[in-house]
């Protein structure tokens, strides 16, 4: 055994009870959403939202996170085996209750590009039936969302999955649930970027242009959070075997569009509109 690395062992689950068992994924999951709830309530409750319109618009982004990073899971990394067992795209368990192979699983498979997708058809919908805008909203979201996305992967430490890539760095971990290689703890390089990016996100906000202007901080945060996942998959194993052909990683492929989003929407709001702004004013006399 070479003591210079961390060798993790973690058990997964905090406590079963029959064929129930409670995860610390579920717990940092929930915990995510938690502090998403109570820091947005403080926000909107500063900028004069009715509590009664964000009390609905909270419902919207929960089921739109869920939903959409479930279904992300599902058709982008594992489409084959849920194709042919479609009900556990909603069910949190395998099998049936009445069958041997029953098994209380939770949500374990949730992909971070679909909850990105499915947070922004939650907001176009709620931005329909109420008079929000849509990009106001997204630049509130922008604030929390990468506080859950750190719980999450720090989730996904204590189950010893998305691990990294073999490694011979003093800090690397020995996924002893997994094998005995030591790898990068890509779970961790991550949360602690998606933290630092949540300081300079509400540091940006702070700021009257970047909170007056609808899409500042969205476009920042597209490009951020999205160019964190790009580079960091680099320091981690394929989740999929059928990625081992590509060229780059599903989780990088599927980061360049986010990336690219938030370029143009950076490049709308701080250059070409402020450029329109000056040729529009009269010339100086």
């Amino acid at each position: 055994m070479n003591l210079m690395y961390v060798h993790w062992r973690a058990d997964p689950v905090i406590f079963r009870l029959g064929a129930f068992s409670l995860r610390y994924y579920s717990v940092l999951f929930a915990g995510g959403i938690v502090f998403s709830y109570l820091f947005l309530q403080k926000i909107f409750r500063q900028e004069g939202m009715d509590s009664r319109v964000f009390e609905k618009f909270a419902i919207y982004i929960v089921a739109g996170t869920v939903a959409g990073a479930r279904l992300g899971h599902c058709l982008f990394y594992e489409p084959g085996y849920f194709l042919r067992h479609p009900l556990e795209i909603i069910l949190p368990w395998q099998g049936m209750p009445w069958t041997a192979d029953f098994r209380f699983t939770g949500y374990q498979g949730l992909a971070s590009h679909g909850g990105a997708l499915g947070i922004f058809l939650a907001v176009c919908l709620f931005s329909r039936k109420y008079p929000v805008r849509i990009l106001w909203l997204l630049d509130r979201l922008s604030l929390v969302v990468p506080v859950a996305g750190a719980m999450i992967r720090l989730g996904n430490l204590m189950n010893s999955e998305i691990i990294g890539s073999p490694s011979e760095l003093p800090w690397a971990f020995v996924f002893e649930r997994v094998d005995n290689l030591p790898r990068h703890p890509s779970q961790l390089y991550e949360a602690l970027l998606y933290l630092s990016l949540f300081c300079v996100l509400y540091r940006l906000y702070k700021k009257t242009k970047s909170r007056s202007v609808d899409g500042i901080l969205f476009g920042w945060f597209l490009t951020g959070l999205f160019l964190i996942r790009f580079f960091v998959e680099f320091f981690k194993a394929n989740q999929e075997a059928f990625e081992n052909a590509l060229p780059l990683d599903m989780g990088q492929l599927l980061s360049i569009p986010f990336i690219i989003a938030g370029v143009i929407l950076l490049y709308k709001k701080l250059i070409l509109k402020p450029r329109q702004h000056t040729e529009n004013e009269p010339a100086a006399l």
